[in-house]
């Protein structure tokens, strides 16, 4: 369950969530996933709602994966056997990196022409061999080194409880300088703001602050998968560490979600590091759950 219910006066924000098993109904109980038990009265309860797991069929991997790569393709793509290759000026690994999408009931291939002819691509533009293989769609050949595992997590908006009123976050078609300065991100800044614009769809840069102060940032980029289901994927979502634990974070994504929602989406995605326990728990409090993992593979060869 998903469970929204009124805060106290005194809190910096009015209400908040939590997802778990339901365990009483009079007062709600709902159990999280850390074990705390959370227990509200009825007039509390703004909303309850029921979420189902179901097993994940491989084909949704590949849709939710090419609703991604164009969400995050770098500056230019090529296709090679099955593998989508993109190059981005080596500004991260998604815009940097071979995907095997293949297409509905292929494999993407991967023999010694293949190989040769995807290490060629990317040495032409000054980039090592990198691989990003999602569950059942591809694995770490013999010999390359697979790293970085990262959960992609989703939900369906209709299962999501939203930000009540306008919105607290601003919104722009392009990050500005206060933008990219709280992104800190590591490499040049033309680069980084082309990647970071590049989408085959829509994009949205929002922030919470002002022209002082950035409390948090983050990115929304609307794309559509082959199944021509629209989603809504969440990256660069940062809060300033003297203002985390407020529960801006949480502010800035129902707001991002609540953009992409009046833009068509209708179901949202993001991926994180699984050693980043703080932000898995963030996500899963929005109404997030783990769809797939990915790793990075390393050529053994070099670029």
């Amino acid at each position: 369950m998903v469970l929204r219910y009124k805060l106290p006066p005194g809190y910096s924000h009015p209400m908040t969530d939590v997802i778990g098993i339901l365990e009483g109904a009079d007062p709600i109980a709902v159990r999280a996933g850390d074990g705390r038990l959370v227990q509200v009265s009825a007039d509390q309860v703004i909303a309850l709602k029921t979420l189902s797991a179901r097993p994940i069929r491989i084909g949704e991997i590949r849709n939710l994966e090419t609703a991604a790569a164009a969400a995050w393709p770098g500056v230019e793509q090529a296709w090679i056997d099955g593998w989508l290759l993109r190059a981005g000026h080596g500004f991260t690994g998604r815009a940097n990196s071979a995907l095997p999408l293949g297409g509905a009931g292929t494999v993407a291939g991967f023999d010694a022409s293949t190989v040769e002819r995807i290490r060629q691509w990317f040495g032409d533009r000054g980039l090592p061999t990198l691989l990003l293989l999602p569950d059942r769609l591809g694995t770490s050949p013999d010999g390359w080194t697979s790293e970085k595992e990262t959960i992609v997590m989703a939900a369906d908006l209709g299962n999501v409880t939203l930000p009540l009123g306008p919105p607290v976050t601003s919104f722009a078609d392009r990050p500005d300088h206060n933008w990219l300065s709280t992104y800190d991100a590591h490499g040049a800044p033309a680069h980084v703001e082309a990647v970071l614009t590049a989408v085959v769809g829509s994009a949205t840069f929002g922030a919470i602050g002002n022209t002082d102060t950035t409390l948090a940032i983050g990115r929304a980029a609307l794309t559509e998968a082959p199944d021509h289901k629209r989603w809504v994927g969440l990256t660069g979502i940062h809060v300033a560490p003297e203002h985390r634990r407020h529960g801006i974070g949480s502010l800035i994504c129902g707001d991002l979600l609540s953009w992409g929602r009046g833009n068509g989406a209708t179901h949202a995605y993001l991926q994180v590091s699984v050693e980043n326990s703080a932000a898995i728990a963030l996500y899963e409090r929005l109404g997030f759950v783990e769809h797939h993992r990915y790793r990075y593979a390393t050529d053994p060869v070099g670029g």
